[in-house]
């Protein structure tokens, strides 16, 4: 009887639902980090503490935190490239990507209840990397549609774009970088990389967006939340969006955008709504949001 219990259970057990499971992160060596300056890892402790100060344990409300902290920071791009993929920590000059990395390792290390610089190091490997663990430039997610993937599978971020009222879905091939190699430093003169970056690039892709003509929609204002994640979809042939940051709902209830502003040079929110932004753009068609998983 004993052993007819026990295999029920077994049997329950393997037919549950899996969840995605979050991986312990672990930080690359020291050897392996390159830094913006030495004061890069105090910054990031006293922005830790003030965080943990804060009291926020949500981490909607720990990303918009943390987002407000970091208006004003410069926006430099290309900050990651070197002649070795290393682990950059640079919360000084941010591009619209490592903005978004940067709040999801202090929202992360602060949900964890961890208040060093090492901790967010290791966040940021592990949204950063594919699998969580840097190697080469090619192990480096280059694609947000692969980023969302990933990180979604190891239990750091959930896509919230299908629960979107009027959402709708585009096919597309995500192959930009192995079309266009001499825009970038890595893969101009090594056609061994361009290779590997071949193998992770999506093609046929059907992911979930918002046409940015629904931004005005009630429904659709109401479903987006302060720290939400917003990626803006482009229709830029091989490639599936343009530019990253968070949703700021203002208090007339409109979704804005707080981004690291190329045209701005810094940090900044957006005075307009997100619907306005996207007008001043053509090649801007829609949005793609997505949360961390808590």
């Amino acid at each position: 009887m004993k052993n007819f219990l026990f295999l029920i259970l077994i049997l329950l057990l393997s037919c549950a639902p899996k969840q995605p499971v979050r991986q312990e992160a672990h930080a690359a060596s020291v050897t392996e980090m390159r830094f913006h300056c030495d004061s890069d890892t105090v910054v990031i402790n006293n922005l830790l503490m003030q965080g943990y100060e804060s009291g926020l344990t949500d981490a909607n409300a720990l990303i918009e935190f943390y987002a407000r902290k970091l208006l004003g920071t410069p926006y430099v791009a290309h900050t990651l490239e070197g002649d070795k993929e290393m682990l950059t920590i640079n919360i000084h000059q941010l591009d619209c990507l490592t903005f978004i990395e940067s709040l999801y390792a202090l929202t992360r290390t602060t949900l964890g209840k961890r208040y060093s610089w090492r901790d967010y190091a290791a966040n940021i490997e592990n949204v950063r990397y594919r699998g969580g663990k840097m190697g080469d430039y090619s192990s480096r997610i280059h694609y947000i549609s692969e980023w969302i993937i990933d990180n979604n599978v190891r239990g750091n971020l959930v896509e919230v774009t299908p629960d979107l009222p009027h959402v709708d879905y585009m096919v597309k091939n995500i192959d930009y970088m192995t079309h266009h190699p001499d825009s970038y430093s890595q893969l101009k003169n090594d056609s061994a990389m361009v290779e590997k970056i071949r193998r992770h690039e999506l093609r046929n892709h059907r992911f979930p967006y918002l046409k940015r003509s629904w931004l005005n929609d009630k429904a659709v204002k109401a479903a987006l939340r302060s720290g939400d994640f917003v990626t803006l979809v482009t229709n830029i042939e091989g490639l599936d969006v343009s530019h990253n940051g968070i949703i700021i709902v203002n208090e007339k209830g409109d979704p804005c955008l707080l981004h690291a502003s190329m045209s701005g040079g810094k940090v900044m929110l957006e005075s307009k709504s997100l619907f306005k932004f996207l007008e001043r753009s053509k090649s801007n068609i829609g949005i793609r949001v997505f949360r961390m998983i808590q």
